[in-house]
């Protein structure tokens, strides 16, 4: 029995009449069958569920079915269970943050006469957030897709449309995609999405079938819906009423686009967006572009560990836990998550991130007094979202007013920065913290909150409008003063003619039952009991004591009460008001809210940089060029640019736990040199953690992180493939092999030149031939036709061989270009046989696993060891031909390295720069190629008029 399962004698009982018990189970009966809803009945004081829902909340959330308890009794019996209040947050929070295989009903009523008052989906939490987040912040915004599949000969054309409801966002895509639908399980990690909406039999069986694979494989719920309402009539004119703005925009936009509209008019109607009028004029709508940001699919997301996950030991293991160093409440980690599901593309903004990251690295001062500052700023997006749905009250509006009283202290934290990004920070943060707290802005939501709320009364935990806020409120309150002083007065005289001290044997009482009234102990009843029966009136007499009145205090408390009610009255009235107006100033606090949140994370990334025992370092990014001509290739290598170069690269997670001493290793990936890099090496030898590392490393840096390495030069990818182990998903019928094979699938047809592609024992799950061979032509493919920058880590040393291939020019054999051999070195104690890993990653091929070894560490027994080194003496006739004899060797490197002045180095590199830019700053995108050749030729034809004067320019043609 799980530890946490409350004693059953505490468990809530149900408890109903014959009749009562019979009306419910005949309503239960009429509710239609629907196997992913949780439903839950309100008992006031608690909850039940019936039938398979009380069979499952008992063995998932009690771990025990004796918590059951039957409804009725024969056939017609009900197994029921009990779900106290505190146990139905933790099965809300399960259900709709957790899981994505049901929802979540509440039913209120008795009887027979039920109805349902809350549902919620893991994409609409909206009618359970007081309960999800009233005491945990929320973490990441749910989305909810809706697909209009378009399938054709060719592949699929997707429509997607979106709907964030927590920050009010809508949205359109359309996009081909190929039979593994990756480009659409990019889109669906980078948005985050919780549920997608699909139209009943929207293809054939197999097409269906791996768009449903690939909803399982991002851990999307399948919400199925009526082909009918996937439909744009009468679209725009719905969007009009939600939208922020003018009509035109949004129509502009909606005709842009063939299938996304419809998909985009599920969203609605599933949503009833348009059923709740405080949405209206509040959401905003834009294209949503999938080359905006780095794709990552969900393989990625699961081998870089880059969110967290249930099963991590600590929150170090991943990624976001490593990074979120975030102060305020929530809107923070929410920028943070959403950034490691978008990281970017454009230099330019990559380098805006990591200056304004190197400002707070440089200057601890203001780090530490901007993240003291924002320690006191609560969840601004969120208390914004309660005021527009008018579910905030006069807290919420103090919560901002807390928070908008530290904007100050922050711009002048930030003016008195005047180092070397002093400019941007300026441009950023501190002109628009002028501009959004001036007496147009939130000065003006101050001096509101200011005048209209007694906040005197909130040290007292008490949230009031101030009676000098309204003249009406003002009136009451001295009313309210005046009555209160009469009853105290009437209280001093009473005890004066009983002759009882005051407070002490005569006590002014007030309940809800009398209201004012007179009470003495029993103890002294006897001394006054005549004045008592001839001048009072007695109401009760209890062992506390005699509780009395007189017509007096009766008429004065009755006032008194009618004041008070009337002056709640006031109070609900002017907070009601007050709200409203609060609510007016949603956009400026929007604005705010994205700032400070910016500011939140990028001070997160410097904090860890800065604090880590062996401190990040800034990459210097570099663009990823298409290349169309060779001497273009050579003057970029020789500049460095196009490729990916980490000196002493750690793995940030790997290096943060406390039991490990980080081995630091190189990678160089070069264009034309390595590539394309084979891994060989022992059994836990960090093959896998060192090839994982620079996939890490890569989204850090795009993200605008610095990053763990002595120095990092790294171009632009614009996507990361990882195919890292894999396990059977038997529910699908997919053996692991399967599961691998179509993740590689996905590599192969998804990649670019562009992207980087991190492959881990690829081939391990079939025979050794097969695997063998696939493995040899998937490198092959990459090498010549992708062409993108990869890590094989492989126990295939036969695949070494590709190098050969790479340095050795024979006239009958197939040139590979751009292949290195790498292998994690280890070390046998010649007399013990001792394995140790030494953890480094050197050139070279490695030609045995050491398998064996490995298995002797396991504490396998010494005559299956023995057995084994015979075994694998028997059948091993591999022989290392991946290296290069000595001659070869000095074939391939005979070319002499030339000497060149120093000057003459400098002036051509500077010609080469500028030739480069050129050439970048060129708009590919809307020239042909003949076009494009023409003035690339003319630039190279004037490049070598004044190569002429230059030994070091000369080289290249």
């Amino acid at each position: 029995m799980d530890p946490n399962f409350e004693d059953q004698s505490k468990l809530p009982e149900l408890k109903l009449d014959a009749k009562q018990s019979q009306g419910f189970l005949s309503f239960f009966k009429t509710l239609p069958h629907d196997t992913r809803a949780i439903r839950l009945f309100d008992r006031r004081d608690y909850y039940t569920a019936h039938g398979e829902n009380a069979t499952f909340i008992a063995k998932t959330y009690y771990r025990t079915t004796t918590a059951l308890r039957q409804l009725g009794s024969g056939s017609d019996g009900l197994s029921s269970v009990s779900v106290s209040k505190n146990m139905f947050e933790t099965i809300a929070r399960d259900l709709l943050l957790e899981r994505t295989d049901h929802t979540l009903e509440i039913y209120e009523g008795s009887g027979s006469s039920w109805r349902l008052v809350k549902s919620g989906t893991p994409g609409n939490l909206g009618s359970f957030e007081d309960v999800l987040f009233a005491n945990n912040e929320m973490q990441d915004t749910p989305v909810v897709v809706a697909l209009l599949p378009n399938f054709r000969e060719n592949g699929c054309t997707v429509g997607l449309g979106y709907v964030d409801l927590t920050k009010r966002a809508l949205g359109l895509a359309e996009f081909l995609d190929d039979s593994h639908f990756t480009n659409l399980e990019s889109a669906l990690v980078a948005l985050g999405c919780k549920e997608c909406l699909l139209p009943v039999e929207s293809g054939k069986t197999g097409e269906i079938r791996a768009l449903h694979d690939a909803l399982t494989r991002c851990g999307v719920m399948l919400t199925e819906r009526k082909k009918s309402e996937f439909k744009m009539r009468d679209l725009v004119q719905d969007l009009s009423r939600l939208v922020k703005g003018t009509i035109e925009p949004v129509r502009d936009l909606v005709s842009g686009f063939e299938f996304a509209p419809g998909a985009l008019g599920a969203l609605l109607s599933y949503a009833e967006l348009l059923a709740d009028e405080s949405n209206y004029g509040n959401y905003n709508i834009q294209r949503y572009n999938l080359d905006n940001y780095m794709r990552l699919d969900s393989a990625a997301m699961r081998a870089l560990n880059i969110l967290e996950s249930k099963t991590d030991a600590n929150k170090n293991f991943s990624l976001f836990g490593l990074l979120n160093r975030t102060c305020t409440a929530g809107m923070g980690k929410r920028l943070l998550h959403m950034w490691l599901k978008q990281p970017l593309l454009d230099v330019q903004e990559i380098n805006s991130r990591l200056d304004l990251v190197q400002t707070f690295v440089e200057d601890p001062a203001l780090r530490q007094d901007l993240r003291q500052h924002l320690k006191r700023i609560s969840d601004i997006e969120r208390l914004v979202h309660s005021l527009e749905k008018k579910r905030a009250g006069l807290q919420h509006v103090v919560k901002l007013y807390q928070s908008c009283i530290r904007l100050p202290y922050i711009k002048s934290a930030l003016e008195r920065y005047d180092g070397e990004f002093s400019s941007l920070i300026k441009e950023k943060y501190s002109d628009p913290l002028a501009l959004w707290t001036d007496d147009g802005h939130l000065n003006k939501f101050l001096a509101l909150v200011e005048a209209a709320v007694d906040l005197d009364q909130l040290e007292n935990g008490e949230y009031m409008i101030a009676s000098s806020y309204d003249p009406a409120l003002s009136a009451l309150k001295n009313e309210q003063e005046s009555l209160a002083q009469q009853i105290h007065n009437l209280h001093k005289q009473t005890a004066k003619d009983l002759d009882l001290s005051i407070d002490k044997a005569l006590k002014l009482d007030k309940g809800t039952q009398f209201g004012h009234v007179f009470r003495i102990t029993k103890k002294e009843e006897p001394k006054i009991r005549k004045k008592l029966t001839t001048q009072f009136i007695v109401l009760e007499t209890r062992k506390d004591g005699v509780k009395f009145t007189n017509t007096k205090l009766k008429k004065l408390g009755d006032q008194y009460q009618r004041i008070l009610e009337e002056y709640k009255n006031c109070q609900k009235e002017l907070v009601n008001r007050v709200v409203h107006t609060a609510s007016s100033f949603s956009e400026v606090f929007c604005n705010v809210a994205g700032l400070l949140s910016e500011l939140d994370v990028l001070l997160s990334f410097a904090d860890l940089a800065s604090s880590c025992p062996t401190p990040y370092t800034r990459p210097l990014i570099t663009p990823s060029f298409v290349f169309i001509h060779k001497m273009i290739i050579d003057l970029l290598a020789i500049i460095g640019c196009g490729d990916i170069i980490l000196e002493g690269s750690r793995h940030p997670c790997v290096e943060a736990q406390d039991w490990v001493n980080f081995i630091p290793n190189d990678c160089k990936l070069v264009r034309g040199k390595s590539w394309f890099q084979i891994i060989t090496g022992p059994n836990m030898g960090g093959k896998s953690t060192f090839i994982r590392q620079v996939g890490v490393i890569i989204l850090m840096a795009q993200v605008g992180s610095f990053v763990p390495c002595e120095k990092a030069t790294i171009s632009i990818r614009d996507c990361i493939f990882a195919r890292v182990g894999a396990g059977d998903c038997q529910l699908r019928g997919v053996s692991t092999f399967m599961q691998e094979m179509l993740e590689t699938a996905s590599i192969l047809k998804g990649s670019t030149d562009k992207s980087l592609i991190i492959i881990d024992e690829l081939g391990r799950g079939t025979s050794t031939y097969d695997g063998f061979g696939l493995a040899w032509a998937i490198c092959e493919h990459l090498v010549e036709v992708i062409n993108a920058p990869t890590l094989f880590a492989t126990h295939f040393h036969e695949l070494t061989a590709l190098a050969q291939e790479n340095a050795v020019h024979e006239p009958n054999m197939k040139q590979i270009v751009g292949v290195a051999n790498y292998h994690v070195s280890a070390h046998i104690d010649s007399s013990s046989r001792k394995l140790t890993m030494l953890y480094k990653v050197e050139p070279g091929a490695c030609d045995q696993s050491f398998g064996i070894q490995v298995a002797e560490f396991a504490n396998f027994p010494e005559s299956v060891v023995a057995l084994a080194r015979e075994k694998a003496a028997e059948l091993e006739d591999f022989t290392p031909t991946a290296v290069i004899p000595n001659d070869a060797r000095e074939e391939v490197g005979s070319k002499r390295k030339r000497e060149y002045d120093s000057d003459d180095m400098s002036r051509g590199a500077a010609r080469a720069r500028k030739f480069l830019k050129e050439f970048s700053e060129m708009p590919l995108d809307t020239m042909d190629v003949q076009q494009a050749l023409q003035i690339v030729n003319k630039m190279k034809d004037d490049l070598q008029t004044e190569a002429v004067n230059s030994q070091w320019l000369q080289q290249f043609f």
